[in-house]
């Protein structure tokens, strides 16, 4: 059963009372493990312990909370493990543990919260947990400038605890207060945020369900999300003055929910500093230090206006996605660096008009047959067109011309299995054969003098057919008929000697040159 995500507000309900079950036993080596069933709500994970272990928790509970001696069930050293002691072992440990949470319904003593797994998997025992690591390495991993890693579901934790509005120190140690956490958390720089694709643990908890707000973070620098439900995260705009650098992967549908989540409730909208036409229902600012913003292997299918909010980006990657049209971009005037492969592009026309400084450009993996909407990317260097349906040559004359393109990668489409492969897409620069660098492979000598003798060849046909084109024949002759054939001292035209030895007359286009 998938556990239901608790709503944001400021209304809570009571909070549900715990419980442990212990649903079954297993015989491992020469003992018995009893398998516990924890619910704390729409939570629940298992727990597996031996008597030993219980016993040990036991003898803790008496020494610091002076709980009753005899209610563990006693030791038994003969027939421990018969099937009727265990079961009936079963039943009274289940007794044992339902007694303990209902003699600390609020927070749990520590050694009964780590027997039960509540720093894994209890909002309170997970808070109580980060606050003591962060009280003891807070300090040294600020200092190191290091990438702070934490859970969707600790995330959760801190965001449940801060709206219940209970003291930020309900253990009373010290070291647990969540003070510990706010502190690290509006200094932290660097952060990471890591979830499952299934359950988490033991647990039935979907991380990337659970939502949770990082208003909490006054200071990111850099942030790294990946399977979370972009939909129920919340506070991230509070680090617009500061984010540089943002990836966003396997959590988003698209990219509005990501960079403008706080109008998802508005039909309109618009970036702050636009010149607004007719009603607007809510005016959003951009996200102003944000220069690398990676929404990769997200299920995204199309680059809509919320691009404007992001004018200063120069690297973008937008990979393995379900990206149909190139759209939008042209708000972008800093992007220098754009990937788009492995998405559903089957057509480049005017991609020229949406990207005209781009740099490297790659575009592997789509359904391309056609290049003709490359051929104005002037300042292109690197470009990707490797797993595509490119089958003419003649579409590789479409970038051919470009005057700064020194990378080009066509792998894996059709036309890369023709004989002399290589040599004849070389030839497509002209002169500058010998700056390209095609899949990764630098041009050798002896491919550059294959390619002159293509191009010699190329030239010759080209030239043939010139002249075998019967209209344009029909027009050179009809201009050359018209011209007037003039002596060298303005005399009236001679007729041009017939013999077999003297040079027959030359076409140009000033008439018919010939010996006097």
């Amino acid at each position: 059963m998938a556990a239901a995500a608790r709503s944001f507000g400021p209304e809570r309900e009571a909070e549900p009372a715990k419980e442990a079950r212990v649903v079954g036993s297993e015989l491992v080596d020469t003992y018995t493990v009893y398998i516990i069933q924890v619910t704390d709500g729409n939570h629940e994970w298992t727990v597996k312990h031996r008597y030993s272990d219980f016993h040990d928790l036991h003898e803790k509970l008496v020494a610091e909370r002076k709980i009753d001696k005899n209610l563990l069930p006693p030791k038994k050293i003969i027939g421990k493990n018969s099937r009727s002691l265990v079961e009936k072992r079963e039943k009274d440990l289940e007794v044992y543990l339902q007694t303990l949470l209902a003699a600390f319904p609020g927070v749990a003593p520590r050694v009964l919260a780590h027997f039960l797994h509540f720093h894994f998997y209890e909002i309170n025992g997970i808070t109580a947990a980060l606050a003591e690591e962060l009280f003891e390495k807070g300090e040294q991993l600020l200092g190191a400038g290091e990438v702070f890693a934490i859970r969707p579901l600790q995330l959760y934790a801190v965001t449940e605890q801060l709206q219940q509005g209970k003291p930020t120190c309900a253990s009373g140690d010290a070291k647990t207060d969540l003070g510990h956490i706010l502190d690290f958390t509006c200094r932290l720089k660097y952060l990471k945020v890591s979830g499952t694709e299934g359950p988490f643990g033991n647990s039935n908890i979907r991380e990337q369900l659970l939502p949770f707000d990082l208003s909490i973070f006054k200071s990111l620098h850099q942030v790294e999300i990946s399977h979370c439900d972009a939909k129920h995260i919340r506070g991230l705009v509070a680090s617009k003055p500061t984010l540089a650098t943002m990836s966003v992967r396997f959590s988003a549908t698209s990219m509005k929910e990501v960079l403008v989540p706080e109008a998802s409730e508005f039909d309109e909208w618009e970036p702050e500093g636009t010149t607004l036409e007719g009603p607007v229902t809510a005016v959003i600012p951009t996200w102003q230090a944000l220069t690398t913003l990676d929404l990769s292997h997200n299920s995204i299918s199309e680059i809509d206006e919320s691009v404007k909010l992001i004018p200063k980006i120069e690297f973008l990657d937008l990979s393995h996605n379900g990206v149909l049209v190139v759209d939008n971009l042209q708000h972008l005037y800093n992007l220098v660096h754009l990937d788009l492969s492995y998405n559903k592009l089957s057509s480049l026309e005017g991609v020229h008009t949406k990207l005209g400084n781009i740099k490297t450009l790659n575009l592997a993996g789509n359904l391309l047959e056609s290049l003709s909407g490359l051929h104005k990317l002037y300042s292109l260097v690197n470009l990707d067109l490797s797993d595509n349906r490119i089958e003419q040559m003649e579409e590789v004359r479409s970038i051919g011309s470009l005057p700064c393109l020194e990378h080009v990668a066509l792998l894996n489409n059709p036309l890369s299995i023709i004989p002399d492969y290589r040599t004849k897409v070389l030839a497509q620069f002209g002169e500058r054969a010998s700056e390209v660098c095609l899949d990764d492979t630098a041009t050798t000598e002896k491919e550059l003098d294959t390619v002159e003798v293509l191009k010699a060849i190329q030239k010759a046909k080209d030239v043939k057919s010139k002249l075998s084109n019967p209209e344009k024949k029909v027009a050179e002759d009809s201009r050359l008929s018209a011209a007037p054939c003039v002596g060298p001292s303005g005399s009236p035209p001679t007729t041009a000697p017939t013999s077999a030895s003297l040079p027959q007359p030359i076409l140009s286009n000033q008439g018919i040159l010939g010996d006097e």
